[in-house]
């Protein structure tokens, strides 16, 4: 299902770097509940931190950073010190920094608390290590924005597909490969180029689960991602910002495996579908014009590219950061209740006893950072010219950025989840709920909650 999106052109103010940040190898690295591996035994493509500063071209509003983080995600302890260590380290203010994870599920569980592990002690000095040098990279970056051509388009990838998959012969939902699932193929992409004609980053949205490497694989990777920028940057040699969409329910076709190859193949795919949308944009600055007929052997109607006229939508800008309340589901489980259930599977001769006990503690992460009320879900929009970032935490289904694009196909929307981690985990279409998924197990939000949210961002871009 291919849902079109604008191809718009703005001027800003931007500038991008990179960083590596790679860990060593022998760090606790299990992600998967199914491994039977704790710690690292080698890397297959390195980790990255890639960088984009973007301001309006006045500098009347603050700029925004993007960080785009080759891990899955990091737990609310420590996404709060380490969003501000690299704000502090790079003198801006924390609101301006946006850490959004690719996802990858091959770069290792980063918890700080995960001392009992193998390898586990390991983990927060990394974490210290890694926001220095991000913030080294912001800080670097910020000193060198540049008036710039920002563009965007769509093209489409079939990469990704829906997991949501009904197994009849155990008569139970798995997260797997369901062929008649709605899927959504748009793919978004975007260039800034300076004044002197160079290409200084690149961007690719888009909406897969990174789970291409599972349980079997025990390399540092950051699965499909790592090729997919090796592709685009084979061409564009500056920093490629990959944005994770609404991908909740969207995984690879092939995936859950240990062969790193089909990690690379899949972000081949997606690397080449990424260059050939960003190489049907028009050159920057410039927009493509009917010039007249030519009288050949047939009237020709000649169109040529001509010096865009600069309307005053293309350098409007606006940034927002709002909250939306939504509720939680009904009948969450006590830290107590899953603490006992943990010690009795830490003490069970059980198959899977291993894998059961890795979902309580993840169920006691999710718990322990749950504010009381209602949930506070933070939403950022940012607006230059016709393209808009809306940056969310949690693991979204894919129907929200389908819809949000299908009402506003005018707009360039740049839908970035899993920004700044995920305290409420997976947000589920309502009609989801009930069936036995996992997403549902792992949310702690009530049903209903990804259509409020979508009315709620709808009515900020209304108005």
């Amino acid at each position: 299902m291919t849902v079109s999106s604008a191809t718009t052109s703005y001027r800003c103010l931007a500038a991008a770097g990179s960083c590596d940040v790679t860990p060593e190898v022998g760090m606790y690295h299990r992600m998967w509940g199914a491994a039977s591996h704790d710690i690292s035994t080698g890397i297959h493509r390195p980790l990255q931190a890639h960088v984009v500063v973007q301001q309006d071209v006045e500098a009347s509003s603050p700029c925004v950073v993007w960080i785009s983080l080759d891990h899955c995600l990091l737990m609310h302890h420590d996404m709060v010190w380490f969003r501000e260590d690299i704000a502090q380290g790079a003198g801006v203010d924390v609101d301006q920094v946006f850490v959004c994870f690719t996802h990858t599920h091959g770069a290792g569980l980063m918890d700080s608390t995960r001392t009992d592990q193998p390898g586990g002690e390991l983990v927060k000095p990394y974490l210290k290590e890694m926001a220095n040098t991000i913030a080294a990279t912001v800080a670097d970056t910020v000193s060198k924005l540049q008036p710039c051509w920002g563009q965007t388009t769509a093209g489409k990838c079939t990469l990704g597909h829906n997991r949501d998959q009904r197994d009849e012969q155990n008569g139970i939902y798995v997260c797997g490969h369901y062929e008649v699932g709605t899927t959504d193929d748009t793919l978004l992409v975007g260039r800034w180029t300076n004044d002197d004609g160079h290409v200084i980053a690149t961007m690719v949205n888009y909406a897969c689960h990174p789970t291409t490497l599972a349980w079997d694989n025990t390399l540092i990777s950051p699965d499909y991602i790592g090729a997919t920028r090796e592709v685009i940057q084979n061409l564009h040699d500056c920093p490629c910002l990959f944005l994770q969409g609404a991908s909740g329910d969207i995984g690879p076709r092939e995936g859950y495996v240990g062969d790193t190859s089909v990690a690379d193949r899949n972000g081949r795919q997606l690397g080449y579908s990424a260059l050939a949308a960003l190489e049907s944009l028009d050159p920057p600055g410039k927009s493509y014009q009917y010039a007249g007929p030519v009288v050949s052997g047939a009237t020709i109607g000649y169109w040529e590219h001509d010096d865009m006229q600069i309307m005053p939508h293309d350098t409007e800008s606006s940034i927002e950061y709002f909250t939306v309340d939504l509720d939680y589901q009904d009948g969450l489980e006590s830290v107590e209740a899953v603490q006992a259930e943990l010690e009795k599977w830490e003490q069970s001769d059980a198959d899977d006893a291993r894998a059961r006990a890795e979902r309580c503690r993840r169920s006691l992460v999710r718990l322990g950072s749950v504010p009381t009320g209602v949930f506070p879900f933070e939403v950022t929009i940012q607006r230059l010219g016709r393209t808009v970032w809306v940056l969310l935490g949690g693991e979204l289904y894919n129907w929200f950025q389908r819809e949000l694009r299908e009402r506003y196909p005018d707009l360039s929307i740049v839908v970035t989840t899993i920004a700044n981690g995920s305290r409420s985990w997976y947000i589920l279409k309502e009609e989801s709920y009930g069936l036995g998924l996992y997403q549902e197990e792992a949310s702690m939000l009530a049903a209903g909650s990804l259509e409020r949210l979508l009315e709620a961002v709808s009515d900020r871009l209304s108005s």
